[in-house]
């Protein structure tokens, strides 16, 4: 690993809490669709009349050469104009296409407020047409979806099940009504009921308890005085400088992804449970069969083994320690290595309940061949003594 590219500052004395000037930043969407089994590893050229780039966090910063383990191609759509709960809103919609057979949708709303409860609404995004933000995201999935149908090894009949994270970015530092920089870990600890309110879309915050307040933002990491990052299991809150948000948000954005990987490899187990289920209590499986479902079975260990490495390795492959640290907190918040250990034991419990089915349908053929050796004996035996006379 790199050195990291930023360097520790001594610690300051925490400054008394202050009222701070109004807040700006971005709401962040993400959204990972599952919609294939892989994809071809040839590049796309035009998605949605667009043209496609290789997607790249950062090239300035010292960063290993192979920074990540997915290299996204990635398309951005023009600006949409909406109205939100606050007037007027800009849109800046991001598809990423994964070799894994999923794709990535990302959608960024600036936003000004004076306090953190403001941007509640937001959390949800409804347009004054009525529609959410949620439907926006899921028909611009499914055009992709269609237009790459041709790209797609085994692809789903229909899109599935998304897995949605949402991150609220504020640029830093947080200066207060002098003027001064206000730290950003002070500034979270005076606003954590607030924060945490933000972060479970409670629109009250009195009404937290004092444990649910201190679960919802427990996992904070800072780096610098100007800089906090609180991660809950549904959404995040960064206070950053904007030229660091983008690696940031592609490490959560990561994670997300993984999460509705591990959600698509579960779905495919739990059908096979299934069907083992049905093959033992049918006692019917024959040797083509076994085979057939031994190298389904086998595909499946080996990406397994694959997200596995990358699951236990991925710290590995980021030049910043700091977003190692953000990776790790936001995994253990998604329980990526609980989801994975889950589908490991149902993947061997397969292997087991074939394997019982194959040696028992070894014992009938070792039987059906005995009694053909028996009924030889026996042929031969009447042969000869009817052929004597």
């Amino acid at each position: 690993m790199t050195a990291p590219t930023r360097q520790f500052q001594p610690a300051e004395k925490p400054q008394a809490a202050v009222h701070t000037e109004p807040l700006t930043g971005q709401v962040v969407y993400m959204y990972a669709f599952d919609v294939a089994y892989e994809m071809e590893r040839k590049p796309v050229r035009e998605l949605l009349g667009q043209p496609v780039a290789q997607f790249a966090v950062d090239a300035s910063k010292r960063n290993p050469r192979q920074l990540f383990f997915y290299r996204p191609q990635m398309v951005r759509l023009p600006p949409l104009e909406k109205f939100g709960p606050r007037g007027p809103i800009r849109l800046e919609r991001t598809i990423k296409l994964l070799p894994v057979g999923a794709i990535s949708i990302t959608v960024r709303v600036p936003f000004q407020v004076d306090q953190i409860e403001e941007l509640v609404p937001f959390h949800d995004l409804r347009f004054s047409d009525g529609s959410y933000l949620y439907d926006h995201v899921r028909e611009l999935a499914e055009q992709v979806r269609r237009e790459l149908h041709a790209h797609y090894i085994r692809p789903l009949a229909q899109l599935g099940d998304e897995e949605a994270y949402t991150v609220f970015c504020v640029h830093s530092p947080i200066l207060g009504e002098a003027g001064t920089d206000v730290r950003a870990e002070d500034w979270m600890r005076e606003h954590r009921r607030e924060i945490s309110a933000l972060l479970t879309e409670e629109r009250d915050p009195s009404k937290l308890s004092d444990q649910e307040s201190e679960e919802s933002s427990g996992k904070y990491l800072s780096y610098y005085k100007d800089d906090v990052v609180v991660i809950d299991w549904d959404a995040a809150l960064i206070v950053d400088e904007p030229r660091y948000f983008d690696e940031i948000l592609y490490t959560m954005e990561l994670a997300n992804l993984q999460l509705a990987e591990l959600e698509a490899y579960d779905r495919i187990l739990d059908d096979a449970v299934e069907r083992s289920y049905r093959d033992v209590g049918g006692r019917r499986f024959s040797l083509m069969r076994s085979a057939r479902t031994q190298n389904d079975l086998l595909e499946i260990r080996i990406d397994l083994a694959r997200l596995s490495d990358e699951l236990s390795n991925i710290t590995k492959f980021f030049g910043d320690w700091h977003l190692a640290r953000i990776y790790q907190a936001i995994s253990s918040r998604f329980h990526l290595a609980d989801w994975h250990r889950t589908i490991d034991e149902k993947l061997k419990t397969l292997d087991d309940l074939y394997q019982l089915l194959r040696h028992e349908q070894n014992n009938r053929y070792m039987l059906i061949l005995e009694m053909a050796i028996v009924l030889l004996f026996i042929l031969d035996i009447v042969k000869s003594v009817f052929g004597a006379h």
